[in-house]
């Protein structure tokens, strides 16, 4: 008798899943779950909207966790390369939790809210390790508490804002990566102004019983429409932004992702709090000497209109292989193929051409600088 075979895991679903269904989402698997790749105004509407308008997004499928205690920054510094110390209450950053080998195990943003409380966002498809790696590396200095029970709206484009002050009123008071405490409804909502679009926008943390409510009362504004993981991702490319698993991954250090900016003078070589953080002296030698790197994250543009999707092969003037596109597609706002990719340290200065092999044609392709289009954050 034949063993029965063993099913899959059941995907799992946010608060929104019986809203998706009802607008005519299209839901794929993503991280573990059940979400809209797009709605029928399809992807190239979706992001055209979210540019000129303002676009609704579930990512309640990503990790937010707080970390409490007279030493949570003191400990948090101990995971990643940033400044935590040094940033204040009320504001935000971004941050890299890295292996012992200094790889990029994820991106996070995270949040001060109180002199020794952080909010946490993680990556949906890595939430799981990252809260286990956490626990495991700084539990007995702090306390760290995951919030399963809450929903997680993006709220983006240049009339979020608009949008959003009707119904909370004060947020248009935040600035690009500050946020606040604020109420719906009796609603206890936490609200940052930042996203991963390139646009202005708000980020809203919302117990999981409540999403659908605030999520029904954002669409309700006629600035708003849903928007998928598919245009989601056109947006964030535009802008130059990494998406964990393509541009960035535990192999990747944050030299070779072109990630220096996000390591502060405090944390670099001769920094008040150089080092003490993994893989730091690894880090660190290839940011005092570019020489040390292998390869690092370019952008590229195609001088054809042919679109250059991942894991497509580069290959120099002489048809060696010298690298490869991590992301790629036909840009809805520019209207060109873009993409982002690892190229040597020789190839990577602005203007150098490369090809990439499409179908076995080779498409012409030129280092671009990023963001591919000018941010559009609202600074104050």
């Amino acid at each position: 008798m034949r063993s029965p075979r063993l099913s899959e895991p059941a995907l799992l679903t946010t608060p929104l899943a019986a809203l998706h269904h009802e607008l005519g989402a299209r839901m794929v698997p993503f991280a573990g779950y059940s979400m809209p790749v797009q709605y029928p105004a399809g992807l190239m509407a979706e992001h055209l909207h979210t540019r000129a308008h303002a676009g609704l997004f579930d990512v309640s499928h990503m990790g937010q966790l707080m970390v409490r205690g007279a030493g949570a920054a003191a400990a948090l510094e101990t995971l990643m390369p940033v400044d935590v110390q040094g940033l204040a209450v009320g504001r935000q950053r971004y941050g890299l939790l890295l292996n012992d080998a200094g790889g990029i195990i994820d991106d996070l943003m995270f949040f001060r809210q109180e002199e020794n409380a952080f909010f946490i966002i993680v990556n949906g498809a890595c939430k799981v390790g990252d809260i286990a790696h956490i626990r495991e590396r700084i539990a007995a200095r702090c306390n760290i508490e995951t919030m399963p029970d809450h929903g997680l709206l993006a709220l983006q484009g240049p009339e979020a804002v608009a949008a959003l002050e009707p119904l909370v009123p004060g947020v248009a008071r935040l600035v690009f990566m500050s946020g606040a405490h604020f109420t719906w409804q009796g609603t206890p909502l936490f609200i940052t102004r930042s996203g991963y679009t390139g646009e202005d926008g708000f980020e809203i943390s919302v117990p999981g019983n409540k999403a659908e409510a605030l999520a029904r009362a954002l669409l309700a504004q006629p600035q708003v429409q849903p928007i998928g993981l598919g245009a989601r991702n056109s947006l964030r490319l535009e802008a130059g932004l990494c998406l964990y698993g393509n541009d960035i991954d535990a192999t990747t250090t944050p030299p070779e992702a072109a990630l220096n900016w996000a390591i502060q003078k405090a944390r670099r070589t001769g920094g008040e709090r150089a080092g003490g953080f993994p893989g730091a002296e690894k880090i660190l030698a290839q940011i005092t000497n570019p020489a040390l790197l292998e390869r690092k994250r370019v952008g590229l543009v195609a001088l054809e209109r042919v679109p250059v999707r991942e894991h497509t092969g580069l290959y120099g003037e002489n048809g060696e292989k010298v690298g490869v596109v991590t992301s790629g597609l036909l840009a809805p706002t520019l209207d060109k193929p873009i993409a982002l990719g690892y190229l040597p340290p020789a190839l990577a200065a602005v203007g150098t051409r490369v090809n990439a092999m499409v179908r076995g044609k080779p498409v012409p392709m030129e280092v671009a600088a990023t963001p591919f289009l000018p941010p559009n954050y609202h600074r104050g």
